[in-house]
């Protein structure tokens, strides 16, 4: 099967790069070796669209985190996507450490970050009651952001698929050859040719890259932990709280996720095995630990949860967005680590600038710029609720207690171009199972849905993979 482009990876950033392609009259396809798209990287993270204070001027980073996340407010409208800008703190207890602040600041003014407002502690805790007394100083961001990262990939998937890109999943790619067409794309399911291929494969992007080219960087998988916190706990701050970052992050942070939780994390440690998101005892001790540091009374006793993720950590320092110099037609988008969430749909527009510079690209006139996500029944008014179930009565059938998640809402998300096979693709696209009993209620239901829709038995039916 011949193609113009072939993406490997189907998380954020490949999902980005897949609709900015689909503006365009060209045949792509995207590949994944997992079951479904946002499987990785982009399923564990913060959440968090950065304000782009962090990233050292003149760097990828800060050009395409201060880019993509302008296009954050737009972006979320034409994709029916979740999307709140309720502001960041970067916080510091110690005045030795003030002037670190004042640099942060600095850096914030210098990548083109607005309105940002040096505090002292009486003033952050002015707007963050929470933070311990101790604080003494807070670089304020109030551009900072939260989003549903599951969703915005998401949507990012079915626009473009809308639009015509394909999309194959349970697909591993095994190896790479260049050839007079272009390339040959080897997968667990055939043999695919391209006249582009687009490395966006997270942990493994130096892995694909040295398949074709010579290797040029090294990609460390950087372990992260998370505790995920009950609603009734998302009221403990309303902005995101930073501490000051490290050479190996921005920290433990303390923030509202954009569905009302509480989230905490991550640690930072970098391992070999670069499929391996376990939690430790001795991560969530260190989340915290570190958390107590800038807000007080966190209530732990309330974690729902806890998880991790892997961030792609470059050997460059920073995002690796380029074709390979020698062999031509093969694109990096590599080293996607924080703030990549944030840059995504720069990274995806970067990335189309370089494919016009190797395939002739034509507008569509029929490109569909918007995409309409499943209805929500938790956050309609009583007269919307009614005329729904009025006209789709599964709409009236709670499935789970906790998100009051109903059958439509599951059979949307089956049913769905993209639409999920296992109980975590219905848990992220419509959260049934996220809530406090984290599945235990609903799950078998679920399981009944999947089953009856799919066709297969009950016992087919798998959590993920």
């Amino acid at each position: 099967m011949r193609y113009d482009v072939i993406i490997i990876g189907a998380g954020v950033t490949g999902c980005a790069v897949a609709r900015a392609l689909s503006r365009y009259d060209v045949s792509a396809l995207v590949v994944d070796r997992e079951s479904d798209v946002c499987e990785g990287t982009s399923k564990a993270n913060s959440a968090i669209i950065h304000a782009g204070f962090d990233a050292l001027p003149g760097t990828l980073k800060a050009k395409l985190n201060v880019r993509g996340s302008a296009m954050m407010d737009e972006l979320a409208r034409d994709l029916d996507i979740p999307f709140r800008r309720n502001g960041a703190m970067v916080v510091c207890w110690r005045a030795d450490d003030l002037p670190k602040l004042q640099a942060l600041y600095d850096r914030g003014v210098a990548n083109g970050v607005q309105s940002l407002r040096l505090l002292n502690g009486d003033e952050a805790r002015a707007l963050e009651p929470a933070l311990r007394d101790e604080v003494c100083g807070a670089l304020y961001a109030p551009t900072s952001g939260i989003v549903c990262p599951f969703e915005l990939t998401l949507a990012l998937a079915e626009n473009a698929l809308e639009n015509g890109v394909r999309f194959s999943l349970s697909t591993g790619v095994t190896g790479i050859v260049q050839d007079e067409a272009g390339f040959a794309v080897t997968t667990t399911r055939g043999v695919f040719h391209a006249k582009c291929v687009v490395n966006c494969a997270g942990v493994y992007a130096d892995k694909i890259h040295d398949m074709v080219c010579e290797p040029s960087f090294n990609i460390t998988a950087r372990r992260g932990e998370y505790m995920l916190l009950d609603k009734t706990a998302g009221g403990t701050v309303s902005r995101t709280i930073f501490q000051l970052p490290t050479e190996m992050g921005k920290g433990v942070l303390v923030s509202p996720t954009i569905h009302g939780n509480l989230i905490v994390g991550p640690t930072a440690l970098d391992i070999d095995d670069r499929d391996d998101t376990a939690t430790t005892r001795e991560g969530l001790n260190e989340v915290r630990r570190a958390s107590a540091l800038g807000v007080k009374d966190i209530p732990y006793n309330r974690v729902i949860t806890s998880f991790s993720g892997l961030r792609a950590t470059g050997s460059t320092g920073d995002f690796i967005i380029r074709e390979d110099e020698k062999v031509k037609g093969f694109v990096d988008a590599a080293g996607i680590e924080s703030p990549g969430l944030s840059s995504a749909p720069a990274i995806g527009e970067d990335v189309l600038e370089i494919i016009r510079g190797i395939l002739p690209l034509r507008e569509k006139e029929s490109y569909i710029p918007t995409r309409r996500g499943i209805p929500k029944l938790a956050g309609m008014d009583f007269e919307a609720r009614q005329r729904l179930i009025a006209a789709r009565p599964e709409y009236g059938q709670i499935v789970c207690r906790c998100e009051q998640i109903s059958e439509g809402e599951i059979l949307d998300a089956i049913r769905r171009p993209l639409g999920a096979k296992t109980l975590d693709g219905v848990k992220r696209r419509v959260r049934a199972g996220m809530g406090r009993c984290q599945s235990g209620f609903c799950s078998p239901r679920v399981t009944e849905l999947l089953a009856r829709e799919q066709g297969i038995a009950f016992e087919d039916v798998v959590k993920n993979g």
